[in-house]
């Protein structure tokens, strides 16, 4: 019987001698509760993506010594552990089987993923072996993340004589790639008739999430075990020659909205705490977007650690600061209010001069958002607490948000998340607990720039709009591909205009977490300026 433990461990991406201490922790710890082998994600020593971090010569002298720790430190155990190989040849993205103290093998990379969010042909070379290892008489055969997702990888190993498959993994998250991920791996566990341990990466890393959900999954594609969401795990499985099975109770899949919610919390903490910072701030504007946001901050940091600020202006409704003081009050975290108004008054006095003659528009409305950027940046600067941006997809999208204004900021929790889903993770929360205002939910979304002022004035409904963000952004529908879905020409076109060309904006935005399958950042590379799309306009 092998005892096989999968090893998701939270690691950090440059923080080489953290992820060591971490992978010797959990060695001892299962060499302690008998395992005989331990699967660590890929690239393991580094975290994932390393970047341009490979390209430094001290990378490798730290990653060397490291694994020289490891084998002098570990305790009678297996161990395969993700690191990168720089030989003559270029770099390897590889997996190193440590064994009671030895290196004996390492496996490199066959399928490099260049799609996407990955970058791997920029870095890596691709490897051309397949490798298999013994452990207490079984044959198990090693790949590495993209390897499992086409078929030579795993054929060439099961050809070699492997009994299981051990797959190492840095698979980002997004909200339809946990179906995806057991469609695959069962898919390819039944094909080959060899069960399959996947274990995948735990942690926000920038705007990319690894949600876990480490899997092993029999020989007839049945999974016996899946590790939790969003946190570490060490829980071990047994090997039989045939079958592999588990005493552990299985982690079920989360219902999608408590799978994003919970990626969310992740990113923040992981985001806010490793770029050295005591705590999070964010403007709290009685409504719906910066609720949520301070909802995920409180759960992500602790109440201590967080700080809201209701900034009103004339146009601020007194609905609004009720409900902002409410929130604040339910949630327990710190809270002032601190006008506008004297802030804005003497930009409008020092201004005017260069304004005479002019009609007031969006200028003015833009001042406001960029006077309470600067308290938010004034209180982040004094206390050590990270701007949290409060803007969604829906508005990242069409430009709806002020460049140096509401913008301002070091993270942006809800860059990827649709007006549309803000609304259901909203009502999602307060099923843990009330702590968003009812009334925040159900009123008309406003910016309260102007007054009587409404979302829907200058944007399509947002159930509409959602829809055709989807379209255009994340499925590359065209123009007319939109419009044959039942939208008017005129509409449709207004918005793919604002896409367009507040590319720009997008461009100077905080980073935030990627939840869709694809969000604006790595994963949508458009140029600034570009003249493809004005034939739409």
């Amino acid at each position: 019987m092998l005892n096989i433990a999968l090893g998701q461990v939270h690691c950090w991406v440059g923080d080489i001698e953290g992820n060591c201490q971490k992978i010797l922790d959990a060695l001892h710890q299962s060499y302690s509760e008998g395992a005989d082998l331990v699967l660590f994600p890929e690239l393991t020593l580094t975290g994932y993506p390393p970047e341009d971090l490979l390209y430094r010569p001290d990378l490798y002298d730290r990653v060397d010594a490291a694994r020289a720790r490891i084998l002098a430190e570990m305790p009678a155990i297996d161990a395969m552990v993700g690191l990168p190989t720089k030989t003559h040849q270029g770099i390897f993205n590889s997996l190193a089987w440590l064994s009671h103290g030895e290196e004996k093998k390492r496996y490199h990379k066959q399928s490099l993923p260049n799609y996407g969010v990955f970058d791997e042909k920029r870095y890596f070379i691709e490897g051309d072996k397949s490798c298999v290892i013994q452990v207490k008489g079984h044959s198990l055969g090693v790949l590495i993340c993209e390897d499992i997702w086409h078929e030579q990888p795993g054929q060439a190993a099961k050809d070699a004589g492997a009994e299981l498959l051990l797959v190492a993994n840095a698979s980002p998250y997004h909200s339809k790639k946990t179906a995806m991920r057991h469609r695959i791996i069962e898919s390819k566990a039944k094909a080959l008739n060899v069960p399959v341990v996947y274990v995948n990466h735990s942690c926000g890393q920038d705007e990319l999430l690894f949600d876990g959900q480490s899997l092993a999954i029999n020989e007839l594609g049945h999974t016996v075990y899946q590790a939790p969401a969003f946190e570490p795990d060490l829980t071990k499985v047994r090997f039989d020659g045939k079958t592999i099975s588990c005493d552990t109770e299985s982690n079920p899949s989360m219902d999608s909205l408590a799978e994003i919610y919970k990626g969310l919390v992740c990113s923040v903490r992981d985001y806010v705490l490793r770029n050295g910072f005591e705590g999070a701030v964010l403007g709290l504007s009685g409504g719906i977007d910066s609720a949520l946001t301070l909802a995920i901050a409180g759960d992500a940091l602790g109440k201590e650690r967080v700080q809201a600020v209701m900034m009103p202006f004339r146009y601020t409704s007194e609905m609004s600061i009720a409900d902002a003081s409410e929130q604040a009050r339910l949630m327990g975290v710190e809270y002032e209010a601190v006008s506008i108004e004297p802030i804005f008054d003497a930009f409008s006095s020092q201004l005017e001069p260069m304004f005479a003659g002019t009609e007031k528009d969006t200028t003015e409305e833009n001042l406001q958002a960029r006077s309470r950027g600067v308290i938010l940046m004034a209180i982040s600067n004094k206390r050590r607490r990270m701007v949290l941006t409060t803007g969604n997809k829906s508005e990242m999208a069409v430009g709806y948000a002020t460049l140096y204004g509401d913008m301002c900021g070091g993270f942006a929790v809800l860059k990827d998340v649709p007006k549309t889903m803000v609304y259901a993770l909203s009502n999602y929360r307060n099923t843990l607990g009330r702590i968003i205002p009812e009334r925040v939910i159900t009123r008309p979304p406003s910016a309260e720039l102007a007054p009587g002022q409404v979302d829907q004035d200058s944007l399509p409904d947002y159930d509409d709009l959602d829809d055709m963000i989807e379209r255009y952004v994340e499925l590359d529908e065209s123009l007319a591909d939109i419009v044959a879905a039942g939208y008017d020409e005129n509409v449709v076109r207004r918005v793919i205009r604002l896409i367009d060309i507040n590319e720009y904006k997008r461009r100077q935005s905080a980073v935030g977490p990627r939840i869709t399958p694809r969000g604006f950042a790595k994963d949508r590379r458009y140029p600034i300026c570009s003249g493809f799309g004005r034939q739409n306009w």
